[in-house]
């Protein structure tokens, strides 16, 4: 349905960002807004303004201006729901030379689907929260999908975890 070629939405990537929030890829209304997060439905948005790392609510389509937060994606050329990707859609290294370049404090994979992939681990050998080791330097977070079609594993818990810890990755390098 989407052409390859092209990211289906930018990614928001740079240097001194205090977390990098990474999904497995866009949904559909996602790709066609050309906005993260932004399904109906979608608790992205509200749960990072509950969680105090936004300080009001942000819609999907203004998402390149909220600072400090980098947002990408597992697979950046395809859109639609995560058990329809192929193989091909996922670019692992991509991912992590993005991340490699810019060094966020902190990098939260926003599903354990995302998670495994960038991990490259089956989903269900991970938790949630603080994953246990750095990678290379960066401290990784393993969050509940915000998404609607997630509901029974939504938990506030770990993203909550991850707001403190960003708080306090913050307050020790200011």
């Amino acid at each position: 349905m989407w052409a390859k070629g092209g990211d289906i939405v930018a990614d928001v990537l740079g240097p001194g960002l205090r977390v990098v929030f990474c999904g497995t890829r866009p949904s559909t209304e996602s790709a066609r807004r050309q906005a993260y997060y932004a399904r109906p439905g979608n608790r992205f948005w509200p749960t990072l303004h509950a969680i105090g790392l936004t300080p009001r609510l942000f819609r999907p389509d203004e998402y390149p201006g909220v600072l400090g937060l980098g947002l990408t994606d597992v697979a950046k050329t395809s859109a639609g729901q995560d058990a329809t990707m192929l193989p091909q859609d996922i670019d692992v290294a991509r991912l992590w030379t993005s991340i490699r370049r810019f060094q966020p404090r902190i990098l939260a994979f926003t599903s354990k689907t995302a998670a495994g992939h960038g991990l490259q681990l089956p989903p269900a050998r991970l938790g949630y929260g603080a994953w246990p080791k750095r990678i290379e330097g960066i401290e990784v977070h393993i969050l509940p999908s915000t998404s609607g079609l997630a509901t029974s594993y939504w938990d506030l818990t770990p993203w909550r975890a991850l707001a403190a810890r960003v708080g306090e990755t913050s307050h020790a390098t200011a």
